[in-house]
């Protein structure tokens, strides 16, 4: 492989090839706008997994479909892509795509018909659970008010919270026992909002651009034929062939000055080499992989290294995990309209840092348990846990997992003897080598400029070959971080990025011999 400087501009004696890294969304969505360039580039997507989809990963259990990944269409409405691709593609029903669910205004907080139990096996009244959620989505509203002060109060969002909760409890005139009763209902919405952001601690958020994420209007619904529909139909679109399966990628090399004997004559500024040895040389490369991935292998995925500024920005910009545990039962306990099951331990509050072991605890990070459409005679509940706990549980098997969640609901339940669940399936977004998590957050230290930042495409210098690596991923969408929609923009915006620059080498006329 000869290797050197790019120099100058990058003439393509036919098309430009254009290489893709990552079947996830923001791929696939950079693959579809690509393939309907009036010149189309040659394009090649390298998946490292046996599927595509990537963060949406719809299985078949239970009798059902069920979402190991993406779970909602966070703000179903005309501003976002998602829901009209969905739409499009006739994958919504008809309240989905009501005026009046677009309209909705949720704040971005999941409204469930709920019950809540204790740890000890009684039931929380509805009201005081009202109350605290109350006080609990006031503040963080609050929160979303620090983006153009000239400083905070505090570095992150959860000290902010336990700040002004501590204020509050000052002036609580109940007797203790519901005072900690409602410190504790507390607790479960910080493990909550650890879910949304997934993070470990929202000691971890950072205040300042914490309001900069943007919340689109409209009633968070599901894919009745899951998620994974969405991803199909994309890759239906386009041309046989273009992604390719089971193609880990080891290394970038960019910024030099590559030739292949399959392209004799050729020279190219971008060569990916994979696991396997084989290599694609391109005229530019979309790297769309999660943030979790990079952070772990960006000092050896890049050849040569990326800019300090980009580390930097990598090292800093937040991704944590909240895993899903599905659980399986004969006859379910809960009420027919019950929609989710809220756990609260009672020795908890966010007041308070726990100090004991990861293995007698983790499961009271859990927030409870959505109960999901039953599917024929199937009756399945989805518990979500976020944080270190989440990690720590992939390390466990399915035997561990379920005697601890079957004890779980018997102290919640109150019934010693309610039947353990038949199976159990979870997902493992931690241990998973080409995800190392499960979403981006703006961590304490970095700010929306970091997300900008890791977006930049290289080289920035402008006399080498333009536009040889770009970057695409939910991480890189500095308002809609964490979520499909970001993503697959994110890959919109990269494809449009090289089209603009195509179409401009069209426009220049060329010297004359």
């Amino acid at each position: 492989m000869a290797s050197g400087s790019g120099g100058g501009g990058c003439e393509f004696s036919s098309s430009p090839r254009v290489l893709v890294i990552g079947g996830g969304i923001a791929g696939l969505g950079a693959a579809q706008r690509l393939c309907h360039y009036s010149a189309a580039p040659h394009l090649s997507v390298l998946e490292a997994t046996a599927r595509a989809g990537g963060r949406i990963h719809s299985r078949r259990g239970f009798g059902g479909v069920v979402e190991m990944g993406a779970h909602w269409i966070h703000g179903p409405s005309q501003g976002n892509p998602v829901f009209q691709l969905a739409a499009a593609f006739g994958l919504l029903g008809e309240k989905e795509l009501s005026e009046e669910n677009q309209r909705v205004e949720t704040g971005g907080h999941l409204d469930l018909r709920s019950i809540c139990c204790t740890s000890s096996g009684t039931r929380v009244s509805l009201e005081l659970v009202a109350e605290m959620a109350s006080l609990f989505y006031g503040l963080i509203d609050q929160t979303r008010e620090f983006l153009h002060v000239p400083e905070t109060p505090v570095p992150s969002v959860g000290e902010y919270l336990k700040k002004e909760i501590g204020q509050q409890v000052a002036h609580w005139t109940e007797d203790a026992e519901t005072k900690k009763l409602k410190l504790a209902i507390l607790n479960n919405f910080f493990n909550t909002e650890c879910c949304i952001s997934g993070t470990h601690s929202m000691d971890l958020v950072a205040l300042a651009p914490f309001g900069e994420y943007t919340v689109l209007p409209g009633l968070d619904c599901t894919f009745s034929g899951g998620y994974q529909e969405l991803t199909n139909h994309i890759m239906a679109s386009l041309p046989k062939d273009v992604i390719v399966f089971n193609k880990p990628v080891k290394t970038i090399h960019w910024n030099g000055s590559f030739q292949e004997a399959a392209f004799p004559g050729e020279t190219f500024p971008v060569l990916a080499e994979c696991d396997d040895g084989s290599r694609f040389p391109a005229h530019h490369v979309i790297i769309t992989v999660p943030l979790g991935f990079l952070k772990e292998h960006q000092d050896t995925f890049f050849e040569p290294p990326l800019p300090a500024e980009k580390v930097e920005a990598i090292r800093k910009i937040g991704f944590g995990t909240n895993n899903k545990v599905f659980l399986e039962f004969e006859e379910p306990f809960w009420e027919s309209d019950c929609q989710f099951i809220q756990v609260v331990w009672e020795d908890t509050s966010p007041l308070q840092d726990t100090a004991s072991g990861l293995q007698d605890t983790w499961f009271k990070k859990l927030i409870g348990f959505l109960v999901l459409p039953s599917f024929k005679s199937v009756h399945v509940l989805c518990g979500f846990i976020a944080g270190l706990e989440s990690e720590f549980m992939e390390t466990l098997s399915d035997e561990e997992v379920l005697l601890s969640l079957t004890q779980v609901l018997r102290r919640v339940t109150g019934n010693p003897r309610l039947p353990a669940p038949k199976s159990v399936l979870r997902s493992c977004w931690h241990s998973s080598p080409y995800t190392r998590g499960s979403y981006s957050y703006v961590a304490v230290g970095s700010t929306g400029d970091d997300i900008d930042l890791l977006a930049q495409p290289l080289p920035s210098d402008g006399t080498s070959p333009q536009l040889q690596v770009l970057f695409a991923g939910e991480a890189t969408h500095r308002t809609f971080y964490s979520t499909t929609h970001g993503a697959l923009l994110s890959g919109w915006r990269e494809a449009d990025r090289l089209m603009g620059l195509w179409d401009l080498k069209m426009q220049q006329p060329r010297p004359r011999l």
